[in-house]
């Protein structure tokens, strides 16, 4: 199972994801770097993980601000062998276009993420995840999906890669939810699912990969060094 890293960008530094309270995240502290300028926190996390991706959580953007595209500009020239999945807030498949637009040729390498909470209707949904390479994010907190488009319920028209975002284990140490895991493998056994939130150490990397997820996005244990650079 890969592990992708994960920074989560808020006033153009990194900071430390905690059960989805994006008010109250605070500058990270990670035993892999000094600081928490973007750019030195992602490259100690690819290097660690030995990963080709990187999953950018712009927090500005999902609050209704700008995208921060100074600091994915920096990140891109910084890191060119890493694909970026960006989490922007993006409403529909035209605000991600008109980033790609914004990026120029830097946007080969963006990925967007179309997260549930975000996008405003099913065909806004539909559209975005028509896109080849598209990544859906279904997003959940304690419980609830956060889902005015009714991406939940619609899984004929999930695209390849769908991410799980648990948000209530987002830096809760709580363990990855392997039952939401296993209920859209379920309903969608085509569809790799990529996890995110809960992982703690290196068992539950494996546990996850033995209930069937893809991938996992992972943050605060590699900054705390509860996943050491070999079970990375």
């Amino acid at each position: 199972m890969q592990l992708i890293p994960v920074i989560d960008l808020k006033g153009g530094q990194v900071v430390h994801a905690q059960r989805g309270d994006r008010q109250a995240y605070r500058p990270v502290v990670s035993a892999l770097c000094q600081g928490s300028a973007p750019v030195t926190v992602a490259a100690a996390l690819c290097r660690h993980c030995a990963s080709p991706r990187l999953y950018v959580a712009d927090l500005d953007a999902l609050m209704g601000s700008t995208v921060q595209t100074q600091v994915l500009r920096a990140l891109l020239e910084a890191l060119p062998g890493i694909e970026l999945w960006l989490d922007a807030g993006f409403a529909d498949a035209a605000a991600a276009a008109a980033l790609a637009a914004d990026l120029a040729d830097a946007s080969a390498r963006v990925v967007p993420v179309f997260a549930s909470e975000a996008l405003r209707s099913r065909e806004a949904m539909r559209e975005a995840c028509a896109r080849p390479g598209a990544v859906l994010s279904l997003d959940r907190r304690d419980g609830r999906p956060l889902d005015r488009a009714g991406c939940w319920d619609a899984p004929d028209d999930w695209p390849a890669s769908v991410i799980m975002m648990t948000l209530e284990r987002v830096g809760a140490g709580a363990g990855p939810d392997l039952d939401t895991l296993r209920l859209l493998r379920m309903r969608s056994p085509r569809t790799r699912i990529i996890g995110a939130g809960g992982i703690r150490d290196a068992r539950d990397v494996e546990v996850a990969r033995a209930a069937g997820a893809h991938a996992w996005l992972v943050a605060s244990a590699l900054h705390d060094g509860r996943l050491p650079a070999a079970a990375a």
